[in-house]
């Protein structure tokens, strides 16, 4: 693996500490994706779904219903045991599990998953043998779907100028301050040239998918505190008056109040056939 031990066990870490926020605020992914990839699949029901960086299993419990088994690859033990919590408390999801593993080597035999995915978090993947260990799981014609949402969702334009000038003021104080050392993530908008130049799949194309969920307030200040970047300097002593928590929370009490409004999430899709 060319990603060196201190980047893995950097980025590993970056995700502890905050997985009840985690999960608590961050969106489901958009409710038409699993019928796209089972399409694009040709299969109505996957005999296996694998989902890359579970985290929570946020983007793993959708498959419950749809999948005959679902395995959720996660190395953070903060975010996998959350994602354990979340099954013991759902009906039918007796076929999901997770594995405490890292993307590129999922310990899954060749050819077994109908559909791979990474839902937020291939950023924070080795690219080159995560699309291999991808294709080696797939099954031939079976789907690789890495997606993300764009941050902000769409509510409020005063609210979204407000989380994106805190996110960079709080990532600039990290920046200053030296504690994003150590971590490497890969920029998203070269996701599908990667996928592509990998040559592990014969068909690659990126698709927009909408996804609409309530939120208020809270809900963006909780967003805002779910990021990684946020929660290290949490984690690095700062207070949330520091990193200026309460200017994003005065904002967003004027422009969205308490009472939920639809919020419009967009996904971008990167797909590639195997």
């Amino acid at each position: 693996m060319s990603m060196s031990p201190e980047h893995m066990a950097a980025n590993i870490e970056r995700f502890s500490g905050y997985a009840d926020t985690y999960d608590a605020y961050r969106p489901q992914p958009p409710a038409a994706l699993p019928s796209i990839l089972t399409q694009l699949a040709q299969v109505q029901r996957p005999r296996l779904v694998v989902d890359l960086g579970s985290g929570t299993g946020l983007s793993t419990v959708v498959w419950a219903d749809i999948a005959d088994e679902v395995i959720g690859i996660e190395p953070n033990a903060d975010m996998r045991a959350k994602a354990a919590r979340r099954v013991s408390t759902l009906p039918a999801t007796a076929n999901v599990h997770f594995e405490n593993t890292v993307s590129s080597e999922t310990r899954l035999p060749d050819e077994c998953a109908d559909i791979v995915t990474c839902s937020q978090s291939l950023h924070w993947m080795e690219p080159e043998p995560t699309f291999a260990e991808a294709a080696r799981i797939l099954r031939p014609g079976g789907i690789f779907a890495a997606y993300d949402c764009d941050w902000p969702p769409t509510m409020r334009w005063e609210a979204e100028v407000a989380f994106q000038d805190f996110c960079s003021r709080a990532e600039a104080i990290g920046e200053e301050r030296g504690f994003y050392q150590g971590f490497k993530k890969w920029n998203k908008e070269q996701h599908l040239v990667r996928i592509k130049a990998s040559g592990h799949f014969r068909f690659v194309k990126e698709i927009l998918v909408h996804h609409v969920e309530n939120g208020n307030a809270d809900r963006l200040v909780g967003i805002a505190l779910s990021q990684g970047s946020i929660a290290t300097l949490l984690k690095r002593g700062l207070t949330l008056e520091e990193i200026g928590i309460d200017k994003l929370r005065g904002i967003a009490e004027r422009t969205l109040g308490r009472s939920p409004i639809p919020w419009y999430f967009c996904y971008r899709v990167r797909i590639g056939v195997k």
